[in-house]
C-alpha cells in the first residue's frame, strides 16, 4: 500500500511540473506567433522578459524540490523494507 502512495506522489509531482512547463511554453509560443509584440504594438519590455525568466527559474526550483521529495520518499521506503 505504501508503494502505491509513493508511486502516486511521484506521478502527480511529475505531472504537475509537466503541466506548468507546458503552459509556460504555450504562452511563449503564443507570444512568438503574434510577432513578439505586446498588446500595445510595442516590442516586449524588460518587465515581460524578466517575468518569463522568473517563471522559468521558479519552475526549475520546483522541479528540484519535487526531486528532493521523491528521494526522501524512496529512502523512507527502503528503510521500511529493512
Amino acid at each position: 500500500m505504501y508503494t502505491i502512495d509513493l508511486t502516486m506522489v511521484i506521478i502527480m509531482g511529475t505531472s504537475l511540473i509537466g503541466l506548468i512547463a507546458l503552459g509556460v511554453f504555450v504562452l511563449i509560443g503564443m507570444r512568438i506567433a503574434k510577432g513578439g509584440r505586446s498588446s500595445k504594438g510595442q516590442m516586449p519590455q524588460d518587465d515581460e522578459v524578466r517575468m518569463i525568466q522568473e517563471i522559468y527559474q521558479g519552475l526549475a526550483r520546483m522541479e528540484q524540490r519535487v526531486e528532493a521529495l521523491e528521494t526522501i520518499l524512496v529512502e523512507r521506503e527502503k528503510e521500511s523494507r529493512q
